[in-house]
């Protein structure tokens, strides 16, 4: 039975197609990707003295409002004031691959409009997250995720900003508020005893989840795949906490490779090109491989990790490489990669990916609704994406799993 077919035994009829909170559900759902757009001090509010030059400071140039980050123009987000910014939702076709007239980034954007409340307030967000029948979310950053490679060149530097990044979050948004609105404070691991500590002060205050960026990682001593048993005291408290690990997409060290080949070194949100597009490096898929080959989840078997908006495309694409592998070198493995995967990891796919196919691949407990709200590429309403689970031929018990059930699972600590 379809939610149009659920819907067609209650007293209200089935939302009409265009209605931006059209798409009720018979299930109140767990959205595992929303965001809000940071206070202009995020970083800055409470910042350590010794820090302020060397980590981010707002500048005005040439009638602009720019973000410097290590004295240098910051241009992962264009516009980071966000205010004004761009709707919810309206690249929702572009990201289906959908863009016959060939119009460019500014025109699929539309006329911007003045920052809303709920962008910035927990109680004006769980206001609308009612309206959208949300029952609860992980909220996450939109410019946090593009800071971490930025101040890589000065580690103490880089700790200290989202040391003062997480103690802004906690005040403005919270971890647990109301048990309803998890927000994922930033662990950066470049500091290992660093890291340890910011996860201990986390868990201290019921946060749920954490988030960081796939990808190598810079430190000290160099780079270190975040699997190096150098981070083991990092990877046994997040164990031990039965807390939930989110990579989320961001600037990672892969963009130097988009220099390598020619390509402009920064990462500028949405300014895409044909060759950007198409190359297939994946920090995502790696970072997951690298888990694997270096014994990450034999050494914590109680370690849950999730993906969250990176798609599941890589998830194909390194079952590929696990079967090969352990076909050859078994002895290498304690038992299938695969299975162990299928354990430890949950993965949000985009709502425009191979729904089915993902199902079939790692079954529906480890799969997460995410419908990327409020950003531009994400569903105006989130409760549409069921529409696309059904499109893949999701049953309704499978589609309450993705939407509600496995997010609950995973904001539910599960200490050893």
């Amino acid at each position: 039975m379809t939610a149009a077919a659920l819907w067609r035994g209650r007293s209200t009829p089935f939302p009409e197609e265009g209605d931006p909170m059209a798409h009720e559900l018979p299930f109140r759902f767990f959205d595992c990707d929303n965001h809000y757009y940071e206070a202009t001090d995020a970083f800055t509010r409470h910042i350590e003295p010794e820090y302020r030059k060397r980590t981010m400071q707002w500048v005005e140039m040439n009638g602009r409002t720019r973000l410097l980050v290590a004295e240098k123009v910051n241009k992962f987000i264009p516009k980071p004031t966000f205010d004004p910014v761009a709707a919810p939702g309206v690249m929702d076709e572009y990201f289906r691959g959908r863009n016959p007239k060939s119009a460019d980034i500014g025109a699929l954007m539309g006329e911007l409009e003045p920052i809303r409340p709920e962008y910035r307030d927990r109680d004006a967000r769980l206001a609308v997250m009612d309206q959208q029948g949300m029952d609860a979310c992980i909220m996450l950053p939109t410019l946090g995720v593009g800071m971490e490679v930025a101040l890589a060149h000065d580690i103490p530097a880089l700790a200290a900003a989202f040391r003062a990044f997480n103690r802004w979050l906690d005040e403005d948004w919270g971890f647990a508020y109301r048990n309803r609105i998890f927000s994922a404070p930033y662990i950066t691991l470049a500091d290992p005893a660093n890291a340890v500590r910011e996860l201990e002060w986390a868990l201290e205050r019921d946060a749920r989840f954490i988030v960081m960026i796939p990808g190598p990682v810079q430190t000290e001593a160099g780079m270190k795949a975040p699997a190096d048993p150098v981070f083991d005291a990092f990877w046994r408290l997040a164990n031990d906490s039965g807390i939930t690990v989110l990579y989320h997409g961001g600037e990672t060290h892969y963009t130097k490779f988009l220099q390598e080949w020619g390509e402009s070194s920064f990462t500028e949100a949405f300014r895409a090109n044909a060759f950007r597009g198409l190359i297939s490096t994946d920090p995502m898929q790696d970072t997951i491989a690298s888990h694997l080959a270096l014994g990450l989840f034999v050494r914590f078997p109680n370690l849950r990790v999730a993906t969250i908006e990176i798609g599941s495309a890589w998830v194909f694409h390194l079952f590929e490489k696990l079967s090969k592998s352990y076909g050859q070198v078994p002895h290498l493995f304690p038992e299938d990669p695969r299975e162990t995967f299928k354990r430890h990891v949950w993965v949000s796919p985009f709502y425009e990916d191979e729904l089915r196919s993902l199902l079939q691949l790692v079954g529906d407990e480890r799969i997460l609704m995410g419908s990327d709200w409020p950003h531009v590429e994400g569903l105006a309403d989130p409760a549409s994406y069921i529409k696309d689970l059904e499109n893949f031929d999701y049953t309704p018990e499978q589609s309450e799993k993705v939407m509600r059930a496995n997010g609950w699972d995973l904001a539910t600590r599960r200490p050893v």
